[in-house]
């Protein structure tokens, strides 16, 4: 499997820069390209731009990189789980531009499928739009909307084949499969490899998005918010 690599540093050897752009799959902490993110923090790369659904949460996921002071933007569409990306941010030495979660997997979507800018209802008439160019189509208001082409993509997926084809596991798939198709180059941690290539008809990111493959180290997968329900009283 040419695109295989031995581990996540191999992965991304030669692709990493600073001022790069980053496009990041996860929402939360499911499918998050963990063995990947770490990697860049250890690389020192610094003035990332960073697109992701979220910027994970202390100390865990994309916080990581935050706790590392490597990123100088991100472009996310929530981030209210992250006590540092907050003081950051009124510190001022992160800039955060917001996007309806909608609109940001659109923009991710068209930067992969060539498209230069598009125009949604999503957010006309909030601070979201702001200096954004409207136009009316058919009585009513639209934003345009830029797509996002990322210098890299870092994706985590449940399956890959030997043609680097993609399927993904539940919720863990969320935004994995527009960040993999933006970046220019993708890189993809996978929890397993097949030998026998997927059924077609089962592949969600083909393996012509793919540049190069690793299989994600195992290990226990975090729960942002755990809440369990009080046992009923025991009876004999």
């Amino acid at each position: 499997m040419s695109k295989l690599r031995s581990d996540a540093q191999e992965a991304l050897a030669g692709v990493l820069t600073d001022g790069m752009t980053l496009a990041v799959g996860g929402f939360g902490l499911s499918g998050v390209p963990n063995d990947l993110i770490e990697v860049v923090r250890d690389s020192g790369v610094t003035g990332l731009t960073v697109v992701s659904n979220n910027m994970g949460v202390d100390g865990k996921g994309l916080g990581l990189l935050l706790e590392n002071k490597q990123v100088a933007k991100a472009i996310s569409s929530y981030v209210g789980e992250n006590k540092l990306f907050a003081q950051q941010y009124l510190d001022k030495t992160l800039e955060v531009e917001f996007a309806p979660q909608g609109t940001l997997s659109e923009r991710m979507r068209a930067g992969g499928a060539g498209i230069a800018a598009f125009y949604t209802r999503a957010g006309v008439g909030t601070p979201v739009a702001e200096g954004k160019p409207h136009a009316e189509f058919d009585g009513r208001t639209y934003v345009q909307e830029r797509a996002i082409v990322a210098d890299v993509a870092l994706v985590h997926a449940h399956t890959a084949d030997p043609a680097g084809n993609l399927v993904y596991r539940a919720s863990s798939r969320n935004f994995n499969p527009v960040v993999a198709t933006c970046g220019r180059v993708a890189v993809v941690e996978v929890e397993h490899l097949s030998d026998e290539h997927l059924d077609p008809e089962q592949v969600v990111t083909p393996g012509i998005y793919v540049n190069r493959l690793v299989r994600a180290r195992p290990r226990v997968k975090d729960i942002e918010k755990r809440t369990v329900r009080p046992r009923a009283a025991a009876t004999n």
